[in-house]
């Protein structure tokens, strides 16, 4: 028996994101501060912005970008991500958004796959950029490089480039249903990663969903730390925050000192974190020296949160500690616990080691993996574990030229399987136990371990290889461990599968402790037996 949420359905209009954050913005909002670039000090305005997106939009139909076209954009979090990110939706192509940690081989890959036709860019990360364009053949003016030199300098059109000739915004016409906004990459449940093929309607149902529970409003000023290009900080921070018309203060990376400096200059109200944030802020000494008084409201995701840590910066800074739950395939936030659950839900607020309850419009299952039985809501105390399925408008669409994929991961009753286990209590408040999944999350990241196995299958002096995600003593921090085993009469050690993977993948995907084995230990089939490493 599936279990729905406990909130009152919310409207989802039937809209493209364009015209639901911005169609019918209020006059008053219009000077309200949307971003700030606390570097600089420049602050962009809700009018500006939007005249912004619209001329890129303009730009890129100009170009003749539109319906049916992908445009890559790789890029930390900046002000301008804001302006071409929704300048792509606007046009009405579809934005796949690169992790700026990549390198050029992932930058390719993801490129060809998403079969993109334009990269934008900025200058710190144009050596990776450029080799990955040159490669998927990529003209230098399908570079843009936002704060480069400029089209005439350097052949690559810049920011100016794009906008100074304030092109007309397209009229354009898709189904919003339908219609890919996006295409971050996620590695799902197991395996390489994949293009998530989210929706307009997607993306505007997952903020009408957790607009309620968040109660951000245009008072706000939200500290924007989570990358825009990952889906967390795609939504909850860059989409969610301008619905709300609140103030984001950016951030191009995560640094203490100037995370501390920005909420007490920029009086930051509300924050949203990954747990690794949260280990600082209630260990760290230097913390003690800032004006956090301003902050209300944290809210941690990406990995799950130790109840005692959440708790510890809680009262520490004296700000109300949430737990949420999502990944991309749910575009992404699928659990939730609200700021104010009396408000809301009449209820207690449930535990912080929790995900609290499924959002509004959306029902959930617990499945027994061992039997397939579903698992009620039980009469008192919480059930026994069950693997997570889902069912929801925030559902993606699927994974892009991959229908295998796709049906393992959504059923003919349209719900999605997570691949994590959870437990619900009588509330019907939910708890994630365990992954059924191989993901390895290190500091909110996903790192496939086929991705890396497939790396390490590469390097002549190794026979075989295996991948787990083993935690770390010191930091309690999930990180990779690479079982190897050597060629016959190979000389290799760890330093030296450790580097030749570092040189290969993003600083977030190495291999961080190897083992030598003699053999790896494999089923039947030939699927490495993980559990037998684990021991």
């Amino acid at each position: 028996m599936s279990f729905k949420n406990p909130y009152p359905d919310v409207e989802i209009p039937n809209v493209s994101v364009y015209d639901f954050l911005f169609g019918s913005i209020a006059d008053e909002d219009l000077d309200r501060v949307a971003l700030v670039d606390p570097k600089s000090g420049a602050e962009t305005t809700y009018r500006a912005l939007i005249g912004q997106i619209n001329a890129a939009a303009g730009a890129l139909a100009a170009r003749g970008i539109g319906v049916g076209d992908v445009v890559g954009i790789l890029s930390p979090n900046v002000p301008a991500f804001a302006t071409v990110f929704h300048g792509v939706l606007r046009s009405g192509a579809t934005a796949t958004t690169l992790n700026a940690l990549f390198t050029a081989n992932e930058i390719e890959k993801q490129l060809k796959d998403s079969k993109a036709k334009l990269l934008i860019t900025v200058s710190p990360l144009y050596e990776h950029a450029a080799e990955a364009a040159k490669r998927v053949g990529l003209a230098d003016e399908n570079l843009i490089v936002l704060d480069g030199e400029g089209l005439e300098k350097s052949g690559h059109p810049n920011a100016v480039d794009l906008l100074a000739p304030n092109h007309p915004a397209p009229e354009v016409s898709f189904d919003p249903a339908t219609h890919i906004a996006v295409l971050p990459y996620s590695s799902g449940t197991t395996g390489n990663p994949k293009g998530v093929k989210l929706s307009h309607t997607n993306l505007v149902a997952n903020v009408a969903q957790i607009q309620p529970l968040q109660a951000m409003n245009s008072d706000d000023a939200i500290i924007a730390v989570l990358p825009f290009f990952h889906i967390y900080g795609m939504t909850v921070l860059l989409n969610a925050a301008l619905f709300a018309r609140a103030r984001l203060v950016i951030m191009p990376k995560f640094d203490l000192v100037e995370f501390l400096e920005n909420i007490q200059n920029h009086k930051v109200t509300y924050a949203f974190i990954a747990p690794p944030v949260a280990v600082a802020l209630a260990k760290h000494p230097i913390v003690d020296n800032y004006d956090l008084s301003s902050l209300h409201t944290m809210l941690s995701g990406a990995a799950s949160l130790d109840a005692e840590l959440g708790n510890a910066v809680a009262k520490r800074l004296n700000l109300h500690m949430l737990q949420g739950y999502g990944m991309s395939e749910l575009s992404p936030v699928s659990h939730l616990i609200p700021t104010d659950s009396r408000a809301v839900l009449g209820k207690d607020e449930p535990p912080l080691s929790s995900i609290g309850w499924a959002v509004p419009n959306t029902e959930n299952k617990l499945i027994d993996p061992a039997t397939g039985n579903e698992i009620s809501i039980p009469e008192e105390g919480v059930s026994e574990p069950g693997e997570l399925w889902v069912k929801g408008p925030n559902v993606m669409l699927g994974y892009l030229n991959n229908d295998q994929a796709t049906a393992d991961t959504i059923d003919a009753d349209g719900f999605l399987h997570t691949g994590d286990m959870a437990t619900v209590d009588a509330d019907g408040c939910v708890y994630i136990v365990d992954r059924l999944k191989e993901l390895i999350k290190y500091k909110g990241y996903q790192v496939p371990p086929a991705e890396l196995e497939a790396l390490l299958l590469t390097n002549d002096k190794i026979a075989d290889a295996a991948v787990i995600g083993v935690i770390e003593e010191e930091t309690g921090e999930e990180i990779p461990k690479a079982f190897v085993v050597r060629q016959p009469g190979a000389e290799i050690d760890e330093a030296e599968v450790m580097a030749f993977v570092a040189e290969r993948v993003a600083p977030y995907k190495k291999v961080r402790v190897v083992e030598f084995i003699d053999v790896v230990p494999k089923s039947a089939s030939g699927k490495i037996l993980r559990k037998d490493l684990r021991k």
